[in-house]
């Protein structure tokens, strides 16, 4: 397993200009499609390179090893991811369990949606994954997540209130995944993104009639 210590993830270099924010967007996207055909395993910096219609040279420019192109994927879906959490839960004027069947829907339908690339993903979390600037972008969700339960719970401990959180999104992440394995229809995404929204919400009624 590779040592993160070890290995840097950061870009090597910022694009400033409109060619080199093209340049960037062609070798993510390049990479993008290298994970979803090849895997993990024959993912290389050469391969997503001969994928742009670009040099080596050209990729290591921006990034010094295969490991920064996956930390840059991961971490550009984790700002999405958190950019659908705040658009869904930052909505004062929803009801609380409304928000949370929103985000349900949006959540299951995402993890349908990019199922190949995230799959690859989590197989590449290993290069990683105990990085502190993965650590940082990652837990960015469930600070916003936690304060959402905050609002929903506020009478709940917070020890009680953190594990009801950390339970959720655990199971709303598995769940979904699991799910996501095989192919899916529009209609079986809405029934399923349903029935677990009914699941989660009949759990937090239980702390909204009667906090312990």
């Amino acid at each position: 397993m590779p040592d993160s210590r070890n290995t840097r993830i950061s870009s090597r270099r910022k694009p400033k200009q409109a060619r080199s924010n093209d340049l960037v967007s062609a070798i993510l996207q390049a990479a993008i499609q290298v994970l979803a055909k090849e895997g993990i395993r024959r993912f290389t910096t050469t391969r997503v390179a001969e994928r742009a219609g670009v040099s080596v040279g050209s990729v290591y420019q921006y990034f010094p090893n295969k490991a920064s192109i996956l930390f840059r994927l991961q971490s550009d879906e984790w700002k999405q991811t958190s950019s659908m959490l705040e658009g869904i839960l930052r909505q004062p004027g929803r009801p609380p369990l409304e928000r949370l069947r929103l985000l349900v829907h949006a959540f299951v339908r995402s993890e349908c949606e990019e199922a190949e690339v995230r799959k690859a993903l989590n197989d590449a979390a290993p290069f990683y994954r105990d990085d502190p600037e993965a650590t940082e972008a990652r837990v960015g969700g469930e600070r916003m997540f936690l304060a959402f339960m905050g609002e929903m719970l506020p009478d709940l401990g917070d020890a009680q209130r953190a594990l009801a959180s950390t339970l959720l999104m655990s199971t709303m992440s598995a769940v979904a995944q699991q799910f996501s394995e095989v192919p899916r229809t529009d209609e079986e995404i809405t029934a399923y993104a349903d029935a677990l929204a009914d699941m989660l919400c009949a759990y937090l009624s239980t702390f909204i009639l009667s906090p312990l």
